[in-house]
């Protein structure tokens, strides 16, 4: 793997960011965090990550494991430590009463409620304070947390397999293994690690996709989301028959019928309508804020190509990652993977690739908006 913007930082927060990562996949809504006690000689005595919601915070572990050796020391953490009671008491509490001398924080916690509370808190109780170590790398990481918490929406990643010459499918509606197994196990991690997965209803009727973990080992079905502006979603779709403890919500509008909406309730899906575009669309700020509400951190767009282009042309995409395929499909009616009217070059959004992988025998770019 290619990493670009890699960011100075010290070796203990180096340490608490790779812990931070364990946690892909089993904290939302909570953010990453990873957290590492080290001594004067800058010996790590003690370190954690956040696991799950409702466990122990990155502090809070790293100091059980630290024990009476912490006191005196100091702390590293990802993220500003909590100062108010949720599922957990405050971390603040925890590291006043271990008797930390330090605390280095990697960046504020970006809910405007909250921000600053626990460094004031901290600081309140006689601990020296510093902010900034990794800051760059620690936001990176919780991209989804930050973007709920500063926006109140979830983190957009727009997804597409694609061939060399940028076709989604043959001119002959053949899409079907375009990519190889490396990189659908990839593409499946990702789906792993999201909180939410849309489709349009175009792709529904099209290929009837379940929308579901199919990758090895533990299953964690995102939640799966349908924009279908006139309810054309099948009671039948296997998003809706197939077993999986994940909800369905079908996205709609007011002209969507009412016995069309009662056969999805019955297949055991929810349908939500919402105010729809100038274009009868469903509005897609409207179906980003509902996702908030629920607390849904991240949204995997998988298409098609139009609902591709209605987050892009609404500015509403964060990233891209793109699965490319070392094949040459050609043909002009073949679809790429943007739809609409397209924009003139000088108009054209562009995006910062930060990553770059091989599975071989294909190429897999991700990049930020």
């Amino acid at each position: 793997m290619l990493s670009f913007g890699v960011t100075t930082m010290s070796p203990a927060m180096k340490r608490a960011l790779q812990l931070a990562k364990r946690g892909r996949g089993r904290t939302s809504p909570n953010p990453l965090v990873g957290a590492v006690i080290v001594d004067d000689q800058g010996t790590v005595i003690g370190e954690g990550y956040h696991r799950r919601a409702g466990t122990d915070h990155a502090e809070v572990v790293a100091l059980k494991a630290a024990g009476d050796r912490a006191r005196g020391h100091t702390l590293y953490v990802t993220l500003e430590p909590c100062n108010h009671h949720g599922r957990t008491p405050p971390c603040t509490e925890a590291i006043i009463a271990a008797g930390i001398r330090r605390v280095v924080v990697a960046t504020r916690d970006p809910n405007p409620e909250v921000t600053g509370h626990g460094i004031e808190r901290l600081q309140a109780a006689g601990i020296v304070v510093e902010v900034g170590d990794g800051q760059a790398a620690a936001e990176a990481l919780n991209r989804p947390f930050m973007t709920w918490s500063r926006k109140h929406r979830p983190y957009v990643i727009l997804k597409a397999a694609m061939s060399l010459d940028g076709k989604v499918a043959t001119a002959y509606h053949e899409s079907k293994y375009l990519t190889s197994e490396s990189a659908l196990a990839h593409a499946h991690r990702l789906r792993r690690e999201t909180d939410a997965i849309l489709v349009g209803v175009g792709t529904v009727l099209a290929d009837d996709p379940a929308l579901t973990d199919r990758g090895p080992g533990r299953r964690r079905d995102p939640v799966r989301v349908v924009l279908d502006s006139h309810g054309r979603t099948p009671a039948t779709a296997r998003l809706l028959t197939e077993d999986s403890p994940a909800p369905a919500l079908v996205f709609t509008t007011d002209r969507a019928p009412a016995e069309w909406e009662r056969a999805i309730f019955s297949a055991g899906g929810e349908v939500i309508r919402v105010p729809a575009n100038p274009h009868g669309q469903v509005d897609l700020t409207a179906v980003l804020t509902e996702l908030a509400d629920r607390r849904l951190l991240s949204l995997l767009v998988e298409g098609g190509p139009t609902v591709h282009w209605s987050f892009i042309q609404a500015g509403l995409a964060d990233s891209w990652v793109g699965y490319i395929a070392p094949k040459i499909l050609g043909g002009e009616n073949a679809p790429t993977p943007v739809a609409g009217p397209g924009f003139h070059l000088p108009e054209a959004p562009g995006l910062t690739i930060t990553h770059v992988w091989r599975r071989f025998p294909d190429v897999i770019l991700w990049g930020e908006f």
